[in-house]
């Protein structure tokens, strides 16, 4: 469907489909979702206005996360691109979505709506509100028991908990398999006692929950000795923010567990698979950061057009010189360009189960997410050579363009370093092709 043209009329500061033109992928409830997104953040929070003080402060106000919760955005966020609505999630069922959007009804393009939406103010900042919950929550619905479930679903749907994913530690990064946070059983078997740390863990200084990847039994290196825990904050977890180069309210946390007891119940999947639950969690994990990316590197190629627009300079605006159309030019052509391939993938995930999902587009998801970063890079570099002084300045009209500047590397290094993913897409192609009996 076309969409009615909706937002700002400076060229590429929307996606086609918002400027009214013809899609395949999205219907009135999209529509309605991203309207009543649009008017809450823009017209409401007026978010925009309120992200350089916010980010100055290193955190968005507790209140606003509560607002969200109360507009069934903290429960779509969660769920992610599909929401469960089988007896042994009914968690959902009482919850008015955003947009008025059916549990049912609600696909990866709803997903994409609410990301991009939320993430065109600021990228940075956002992270501070649901970067934890993105990546935190779905292993405990996909994967824990239906007691842990019911315990713990309903407080964080509702927004009176929260929680994050305390996976990384300070002696690795990608290598997941390296994990030496250690979780031994008691004598009785009821408990484990947690001891390790965990390092650049978003949301971790506000979290109530932590889903976090310990070792069971092995030595780093062993993938099957990894499982996951869900460790409320208790006797023995101690959270310090980190002090990082962007991201300032993205509560970025070194984590240290000191013989922390944790009931046997509060295992996420079995013991010893969770390396499993880490890999399967990655996608939504990757598409999550490739959206928000282009949607905030979109923002940025919008306050650029506009500024060389208004900007007067040698007898005539600064839009009248070739070479900054040049740059805009190639800031639009690889925004539009990622646009369209992270619309093909969220059309793929919807029509896929999630094991062949996981299977087929694992490396797909790895070098967008790759793409993402290098694509943000060029358009904020760019824009600030378009603004000049005005875009290396904090605060003013180009504080938006100097926070996505100082927040790249938020994007190519975690959920898998650029270097990382491009290595990984190449190898599962590979390994697909090998698989249906390609001769390479």
């Amino acid at each position: 469907m076309a969409a009615k043209p909706y937002g700002s009329l400076v060229p590429f500061g929307e996606s086609s489909w918002s400027r009214g033109l013809p899609s395949p992928y999205y219907k009135a409830s999209h529509e309605a979702l991203r309207h009543e997104l649009r008017t809450w953040l823009e017209d409401d929070l007026e978010m925009l206005e309120n992200m350089f003080e916010w980010t100055e402060a290193g955190q968005i106000p507790p209140e606003v996360y509560q607002e969200s919760a109360k507009r069934g955005i903290v429960a779509a966020m969660a769920a992610g691109a599909h929401i469960p609505t089988d007896d042994e999630n009914p968690y959902w069922k009482d919850i008015r979505l955003p947009g008025g959007v059916s549990a049912k009804d609600w696909n990866g393009f709803h997903d994409l709506i609410l990301i991009e939406a939320l993430h065109a103010p600021d990228f940075g900042a956002v992270m501070g509100l649901f970067g934890g919950l993105v990546i935190g929550f779905p292993p405990i619905v996909q994967y824990g028991t239906k007691v842990l479930k019911d315990r713990v679903i309903p407080e964080i749907l509702s927004g009176k908990k929260r929680v994050c994913l305390a996976i990384t530690e300070p002696t690795f990064g990608s290598d997941v398999k390296r994990i030496a946070c250690t979780a031994t059983k008691t004598p009785d078997g009821k408990h484990y006692i947690v001891n390790g740390s965990k390092k650049w863990i978003t949301n971790g200084i506000w979290s109530d929950y932590f889903t976090t990847a310990v070792r069971t039994s092995g030595k780093p290196g062993d993938t099957k000795g990894v499982s996951i825990l869900l460790i409320p904050r208790t006797e023995g977890v101690i959270t310090k923010k980190m002090k990082m180069g962007g991201q300032w309210a993205a509560g970025t946390t070194w984590v240290d567990f000191e013989d922390v007891k944790v009931p046997v119940e509060n295992l996420i999947g079995q013991e010893g698979e969770g390396f499993k639950i880490i890999m399967t969690n990655f996608n939504h994990e990757r598409l999550y950061i490739c959206i928000g990316a282009n949607s905030i590197s979109r923002s940025v190629l919008k306050d650029a057009m506009a500024y060389a627009h208004k900007r007067e300079v040698f007898q005539g605006k600064l839009i009248d010189q070739g070479v900054i159309r040049y740059k805009l030019g190639h800031m639009a052509r690889v925004v539009e360009a990622q646009q369209a391939w992270i619309e093909q993938i969220v059309y793929q995930m919807d029509n896929m189960s999630k094991a062949d999902g996981d299977r087929l587009l694992g490396g797909t998801t790895a070098l967008a997410k790759a793409n993402c970063g290098i694509t943000m890079e060029l358009v904020c570099r760019e824009a600030v050579q378009i603004l000049g002084g005005i875009g290396y300045t904090r605060g003013g009209q180009g504080d938006r363009i100097e926070r996505a500047y100082r927040e790249i590397k938020a994007i190519t290094i975690p959920g898998g370093s650029e270097e990382i993913m491009l290595d990984l897409g190449v190898r599962q192609q590979i390994k697909i092709a090998l698989g249906l009996g390609a001769k390479l």
